[in-house]
């Protein structure tokens, strides 16, 4: 079986097309597979094209989803639509983090309409096709022979809390991990955890959420994070493949493709 692996399209829909186009995956006439690790929407002007595509796929067999943790900020805001959805949400992170726009976008309401009606809001979110459809499809992790497929990282011991976790310690029943410590793994910095030995043995763990920036920068000591010498191509560390391009920042996206 071929994988074509992507990760954080963010409702980029061009971009993926683009992406999956050079490296050949609509000319494919073996059997393949798109994995997209993690973050499907938030960012992107393109969700509702997105949420075709992936439906479309699915109808095919020819996707396996694995959940991001701006999955989990959509699952959040609208269970808690009324304490988030008012006159200041414009100040919280599911407005900076690009949740807001995405729940307008597939609900075709405006952030009045949201806003003075969010139980409303609720309910046509709810009956999306990514609720309805997509999301119950999505899996914490795929493993193959090879190579296990997550969004930030496989569950471990960590110090600090989600993104600003900076020190990490293996635990060898990861995959017995419960919904919680999911939830915390998919805030983890990839490349920093291999880089400390959470690393799986014998395999090779493909993430996305950080961007591919800090490994080279941070990690190979090449180029910045950002700014012109920034490196988005995919890192490759031991035991590690991270591929986030940072798509609104790069306008490209990575895609690898690697075969069992």
């Amino acid at each position: 079986m071929k994988y074509y692996v992507v990760a954080d399209v963010h409702g980029f829909y061009t971009e993926l097309i683009t992406a999956l186009t050079k490296k050949g995956f609509f000319k494919d006439k073996e059997p393949h597979k798109l994995i997209i690790c993690g973050d499907l929407f938030d960012r992107g002007a393109e969700p509702k094209e997105l949420q075709d595509f992936i439906l479309d796929l699915m109808k095919k067999e020819e996707v396996i989803l694995i959940r991001g943790n701006h999955e989990d900020l959509a699952t959040e805001l609208v269970a808690n639509i009324h304490k988030w959805m008012t006159n200041t949400v414009l100040y919280t992170h599911h407005w900076s983090n690009g949740t807001v726009d995405t729940v307008l976008k597939l609900t075709d309401m405006t952030l009045q309409e949201a806003c003075s009606y969010p139980q409303e809001c609720a309910r046509r979110m709810k009956n999306t096709p990514f609720f309805q459809t997509i999301l119950p499809a999505m899996v914490d992790y795929f493993e193959t022979e090879r190579y296990i497929f997550v969004h930030g990282w496989i569950p471990c011991a960590a110090q600090g809390y989600g993104s600003k976790a900076d020190k990490f310690h293996y635990e060898e029943n990861w995959r017995a991990a419960d919904a919680t410590e999911w939830y915390y793994a998919r805030w983890y910095n990839g490349m920093e955890a291999a880089r400390q030995g959470v690393i799986e043995p014998n395999k090779t763990i493909v993430c996305g959420h950080r961007r591919c920036s800090y490994g080279h920068a941070k990690i190979e000591g090449k180029g910045e994070e950002w700014g012109k010498n920034a490196d988005f191509s995919p890192y490759y560390g031991k035991g590690v493949i991270a591929i986030d391009a940072c798509t609104a920042y790069s306008k490209r996206m990575n895609c690898i493709v690697v075969e069992e």
